[in-house]
């Protein structure tokens, strides 16, 4: 990681996937049922894709402040994540003056592999 690079880490465990599911009424049973999961060859629940969009919205509020104001977010998922990994939302600067772009991805620290990229985002800072 680069000195200008942006950093926030979570550790993403089956009460936070529960949570949001009920925040959002997304009940699939590929976020929570062991026997669902192992009928499809899987060993532990995958992470509603969704909640990385809430997690990068975290982290630019951690990075910025409460006041930054996010008017664009994108991203694009590349590889599942599962209960019980670590992500690393990592985030450089493109651009900065009455407006702030940012280039984003998501990491699994376990193992290194993208979970989400491309992805950026535009805040207004007051």
């Amino acid at each position: 990681m680069s000195s200008d690079e942006l950093l926030f880490v979570r550790r993403i465990e089956l009460p936070d996937m529960i949570a949001y599911a009920g925040a959002t009424w997304d009940w699939h049973r590929l976020h929570y049922d062991s026997a669902y999961l192992a009928e499809r060859g899987l060993q532990r629940p995958v992470v509603d894709g969704q909640v990385f969009g809430a997690y990068l919205a975290i982290a630019l509020r951690e990075w910025f402040g409460p006041d930054a104001v996010i008017s664009a977010l994108s991203f694009r998922f590349k590889s599942l994540v599962f209960a019980g990994e670590t992500i690393r939302c990592v985030g450089s600067f493109v651009r900065a003056d009455s407006r702030v772009e940012v280039d984003l991805r998501v990491e699994v620290v376990e193992d290194g592999r993208i979970a989400v990229a491309p992805a950026s985002a535009t805040l207004a800072l007051p």
